[in-house]
């Protein structure tokens, strides 16, 4: 009998949503035994929840969500995402330049699968979203990372962008609000890399998903709103600043010079409709999203949930022996950096699977987001405190004896 193996397209994409350690984990699970999970920026396990106005008109709106919309979505939806562009200064945003769906990773997969041909060189910082590599990866992209210095408050490296440029380099990709590092680009970086991209004729992809929540009374700024003579793609969505991650709701919004980009948005079209269209339910609660209670105001302002977990996490990080962090300024993630000679550490992966195996807590090991070196990790700080408070217990007693074989 024929056995089937998987499409050799997927041989480089190291992209692995599940991976060794999230399947121990869950093993350990099944077991009875309880693991902190610290791995996942996935807020409704957690305690938040979507503000109630959301619910109820989703629930209102369902019998008459029960057809295909429009590819690009419900002319509600993308009215109140058009305007939402607008108020961020965004240039040259229509209705049809608006495109809703199943959360920003459909649409990201779906605007590398329409842009890169075999051997296109593309643009992603280190450390990443995986997401981002992997999907350039499929679509048959070159993906060079440039990195993000976490001496500079994990901003992008503007010699290394340059130096990494080729003729052959169609984009860039910016994750402002960073997912992992939770770093907020400043204005004048911004300005540098939108520079840098119309020196050589760049796409700019902008992940915005993070962007309404900042911390330290810090506010955001669109690259998109600095750029109206360059081709963009902005990403966001309700998914994080809603606490809505399951209900998949993303859009991405194209602005600027879009005639340079003619032929392009034919493809994206064209991807968008092979797929008829994204969640009509979902679609139908963007408009009273966007216009309606901002909770997530709530969550970071100085003494908010978000913002005391962030500091605690911080705090109780930056005490251990042999670990130290850049605060995060938005987002929930914190990417602490290991001092690999004093653990011994070579192989991150197998530090993730020790503590896991030995303290019960699940994080995410920093070379899964694209990060080169084995000296760092990813922590969600989610959980509320007393769940946070145990598990900076057991990291601690962990480092205090941990040395990698």
């Amino acid at each position: 009998m024929q056995s089937f193996k998987k499409s050799s397209k997927l041989d480089n994409v190291l992209y692995d949503v599940r991976g060794p350690v999230v399947e121990e984990a869950d093993r350990m699970i099944d077991q009875g035994i309880e693991v902190l999970k610290l791995n996942i920026g996935n807020p409704a396990p957690f305690g938040f929840n979507a503000p109630e106005e959301v619910i109820r008109d989703m629930a209102s709106n369902l019998r008459d969500s029960q057809g295909y919309s429009n590819s690009k979505g419900i002319w509600a939806a993308r009215k109140a995402i058009m305007q939402y562009a607008q108020n961020r200064d965004i240039p040259n945003v229509s209705m049809d330049g608006i495109y809703t769906g199943n959360g920003v990773s459909e649409l990201i997969n779906l605007s590398m699968s329409a842009l890169l041909d075999d051997g296109d060189e593309i643009l992603i910082p280190a450390p990443d979203y995986p997401l981002w590599t992997a999907c350039a990866t499929l679509a048959g992209g070159k993906v060079v990372h440039y990195i993000c210095d976490e001496e500079s408050d994990w901003n992008p490296d503007l010699e290394d962008i340059e130096k990494k440029i080729t003729d052959r380099t169609k984009a860039i990709v910016i994750i402002n609000p960073n997912n992992p590092t939770g770093a907020v680009y400043p204005r004048d970086i911004l300005e540098r890399i939108a520079e840098i991209a119309r020196k050589h004729g760049l796409i700019i992809f902008a992940d915005e998903i993070y962007d309404r929540l900042l911390m330290d009374g810090l506010t955001h700024t669109s690259i998109a709103s600095l750029a109206p003579d360059l081709f963009c793609i902005t990403f966001s969505g309700l998914s994080k600043s809603h606490m809505i991650a399951g209900f998949r709701v993303g859009w991405m919004i194209l602005s600027g010079n879009k005639e340079i980009a003619k032929d392009y948005i034919e493809g994206i079209k064209m991807l968008s409709s092979m797929r008829l269209c994204s969640n009509v339910p979902a679609q139908s609660i963007v408009q009273t999203a966007l216009g309606g209670t901002q909770s997530v105001n709530e969550y970071v302002k100085p003494n908010g949930r978000v913002t005391r977990q962030r500091d605690f996490v911080y705090e109780r990080l930056s005490s251990i022996p042999g670990i130290s962090v850049v605060k995060p300024k938005a987002a929930f993630y914190c990417f602490p950096r290991l001092d690999k000679d004093r653990f011994g550490i070579h192989d991150d992966m197998q530090f993730a699977y020790d503590l896991l195996e030995r303290e019960k807590v699940l994080i995410v090991q920093g070379t899964g987001f694209n990060w080169p070196e084995p000296d760092h990790f990813r922590i969600v700080y989610l959980p509320m405190l007393s769940v946070l408070s145990e598990a900076m217990d057991k990291l601690e007693h962990f480092f205090s004896e941990y040395h990698q074989e």
